[in-house]
């Protein structure tokens, strides 16, 4: 349950690119909350990437803005440098995520205990989240493997998000049944992605669109990725 109810939505964004900005107010504006997964090793680093050739900013937040700019959200782990981890020894492994959560720790004022795996699909094994779970203070790590359901999952260190942001008709189908949804048992409608994808088309009026679709409902509970998961 989630204070007293069995819905809840959640969303968890990757790379703290500075669109995040823009992102945070739409979120802040109905009243949603979302987990956001930061590399400490490159806050500050300017950068682009490219979406079918297009170039798109990829710009790190400042470590000295991390703080307030994700006020009332939850900071998560991205591993410091966003390596691959399946190609990298335990040791490493160790040292890309436990020192990013400790830096980001410092900076949000609060120990940071969530995850998101970096890097194109496959982003983890059953060894690495193994590793991660025996050697690190992560608590949970969330692939971008989409399940496309809201049913509760046993391992929270190989977790899958409902549903991609920019695969938009799922995004919508999903966001609908959620909303008709008379559960009995704990449902959770989880949406991730990267705020820069959405300068590609410029697609911020489609996604505000689904925040209003999917807000201010009484039966539903809005909380970061730890509130949901209770931890």
């Amino acid at each position: 349950m989630f204070q007293g109810k069995t819905k809840a939505v959640t969303f968890s964004y990757d790379d703290g690119v500075t669109q995040d900005r823009r992102l945070v107010d739409m979120f802040n504006r109905y009243g949603l909350k979302a987990t956001f997964n930061l590399n400490s090793g490159l806050l500050g680093a300017p950068g682009t990437v490219r979406i079918e050739g297009r170039p798109i900013a990829h710009n790190k937040v400042p470590a000295a803005q991390v703080r307030a700019l994700y006020a009332g959200h939850e900071i998560a782990a991205h591993t410091l440098t966003h390596p691959m981890l399946t190609d990298l020894p335990d040791e490493e492994i160790c040292r890309q995520v436990e020192q990013d959560r400790l830096a980001l720790s410092e900076l949000a004022g609060y120990e940071v205990t969530g995850m998101a795996y970096p890097g194109g699909d496959p982003n983890y094994n059953d060894h690495v989240a193994g590793v991660i779970r025996a050697q690190t203070g992560v608590k949970y790590a969330r692939t971008i493997r989409c399940c496309y359901h809201f049913s509760p999952q046993a391992d929270l260190y190989r977790f899958q998000p409902s549903v991609y942001h920019m695969e938009w008709e799922k995004l919508f189908s999903l966001g609908e049944q959620f909303l008709k949804l008379d559960a009995e048992t704990p449902q959770v409608l989880y949406v991730w992605g990267h705020s820069y994808e959405f300068d590609y088309e410029n697609t911020w009026d489609k996604f505000e669109e689904f925040c209003r679709l999917i807000s201010g409902r009484p039966d539903i509970f809005y909380g970061t990725n730890r509130q949901v998961f209770g931890l």
